[in-house]
Formats: C-alpha cells, sequence, structure tokens
C-alpha cells in the first residue's frame, strides 16, 4: 500500500491507498521539519500515526512537507518515518512545491503556484521542479498570500486609505483598535497568520472597488515578480492551489488576462490531485 502525506506546519493529510482505491485518510498534528528534531517528528508519528495504520502494510511513503529545504532536512524525516516503518521499501520526501507541481500538472509541464498564508511558485518540467523564485516571506516577497493581503488591508484601514464605511467595518468585525494591531503584528509571535486571518474580510467585500482593487494590486505583483520570471510562462498553464487562489478565481483571472497569462488548474489542497497523481504511477 502507498501513503501519502501532505504536511503542513499546522496539520497533516495522511491518504492511503491501494491500487487506485483511497482505503483510509487521517489527519494528525502538522510537523515542519526546519523547526523540529528527528526524535520530535519520529514521537509525533508513533504517538498520532502509527495507531490508524494498525492492520495495514505499507509500502511506499511519499511525503511532502514544510521546512523540507536540504537533503538534511530530508534525511531526517526519512529516519523518522523509518523508526516507525522499518520494512517500508520505499520512502520519498520532498517540499509541499513538487507537491503542488504534481497535483497541479501531473506530468505536463507547467507553472505550479501556492497562494495560502503564504505564496510560492515554481517551473516544472513535468517531472520535478527546474525553477523557483524564492518567496522571500511575508515582509519581503510573499504577494498575493493571505499574510500580504492582510497586512495591505490592515495598513490601509489604519492610515484611512479605505472608504470609512469599510474602515469602521473592519475594526468592528474584528474587535480591533490600532494599539492592538501593533501589539500583535511587532511583539506577539505568528505576525503572518495573524494578517492571514483577515482574508474572509476582502472575499465578503470584493465588491467594494477599493477592496478589489486592492487585491488585484497584490495578485498582479504576484505574476509580475514570479510567474514573470519562468520561461514561456505566456505559452504554459499557471496553476493554483490555496484557499485565496479558490475564493478569488474572478480576481486572479482578470491579473492574470491583463498580463497575457493563462490560468489552468485551481484546487484548494493537493490530496486529491496527489492520490491521481501515484494512483497513475503505480499501475
Amino acid at each position: 500500500m502507498i501513503l501519502i502525506a501532505d504536511c503542513g506546519s499546522t496539520k497533516i493529510d495522511w491518504c492511503l491507498l491501494n491500487g487506485t482505491k483511497k482505503v483510509a485518510q487521517i489527519f494528525t498534528t502538522g510537523m515542519n521539519a526546519l523547526l523540529m528534531t528527528e526524535e520530535e517528528m519520529a514521537e509525533c508519528i508513533m504517538t498520532e500515526l502509527m495507531p490508524n495504520l494498525q492492520g495495514y502494510e505499507v509500502t511506499e511513503i511519499y511525503y511532502y512537507g514544510a521546512g523540507i529545504i536540504s537533503d538534511e532536512i530530508k534525511n531526517q524525516v526519512v529516519n523518522a518515518l523509518k523508526r516507525n516503518m522499518p520494512h517500508v521499501e520505499k520512502i520519498e520526501v520532498d517540499s509541499d512545491l513538487l507537491a503542488a507541481a504534481r497535483a497541479l500538472c501531473q506530468r505536463e509541464p507547467g507553472i505550479a503556484c501556492i497562494l495560502g498564508t503564504g505564496s510560492n511558485s515554481c517551473y516544472y518540467d513535468g517531472e520535478k521542479v527546474v525553477d523557483n523564485v524564492s518567496p522571500l516571506g511575508y515582509i519581503l516577497g510573499d504577494e498575493g498570500s493571505g499574510a500580504v493581503l492582510g497586512k495591505l488591508l490592515v495598513g490601509d484601514v489604519l492610515k484611512k486609505q479605505l472608504p470609512e464605511h469599510l474602515c469602521e467595518k473592519f475594526l468592528k468585525e474584528y474587535n480591533l483598535d490600532r494599539n492592538t494591531i501593533i501589539d500583535r503584528v511587532y511583539r506577539k509571535p505568528a505576525a503572518n497568520r495573524f494578517l492571514a486571518q483577515f482574508a474572509p474580510f476582502l472575499e465578503h467585500n470584493i465588491n467594494e472597488p477599493s477592496i478589489r482593487a486592492l487585491v488585484l494590486r497584490s495578485f498582479t505583483d504576484f505574476f509580475v515578480r514570479n510567474v514573470a520570471s519562468y520561461p514561456n510562462y505566456k505559452e504554459l498553464p499557471c496553476n493554483f492551489v490555496g484557499s485565496i487562489a479558490l475564493l478569488q478565481k474572478d480576481v486572479l483571472h482578470e491579473a492574470a488576462s491583463k498580463l497575457g497569462i493563462t490560468i489552468g488548474n485551481i484546487i484548494q489542497a493537493p490530496m486529491e490531485g496527489l492520490i491521481k497523481y501515484h494512483s497513475n504511477y503505480s499501475i
């Protein structure tokens, strides 16, 4: 049986396949391999995943995760999995970006993008990621992401760049004031997640011209500063995974159209695409 893991910092989506049939889907606490030791990851797998695999014989594991940025980190994840499943014949560990590329493009060339709390993109040749513009995080980059959209929204509210009724609506809806926002952004951890939580406000008010302009500007920045760096970006489909892309797909199409970019697939999460990819691979 094949075990696929789509691992984020908050949760892991595990799917067990028998050929093309989905046998089980399991959700466990997330792991960021960049921030955890091999022992900590092994412990999480043992306590949360293994009880759900009793009676199943896993022969292959394909693990895609947050924080997979070097061979050293890949090996730590492999070892953490081997500690719990020593008889598995094959373990492949790679980044969440390759997961997006395989889920979106399968075995065809294309540009694969992530638009969620953060953003990322790559040029995929149908087998591997061959080019990647560094996302740089929400301070230096991450254009079009939930964190950056939230940052732009909060900044426009506090500087009164939006119509007064929208500024008042936002502060009231989230029970916020200037000092609280400054404290959460500059003094508390996980400012990116704090800012990304405001994405629904943009979605619910997208028909307001000022809100639509804000989202359109950020999506345009994403295409100009990331996608336009890839070869043949106007000839290849530009595909997206992530809640921001799915919820704001009309504005995403508008931004792409203005730059001569063709949008391909847009999905919320990669798992179904990964199931298709690995099911076809194993046949």
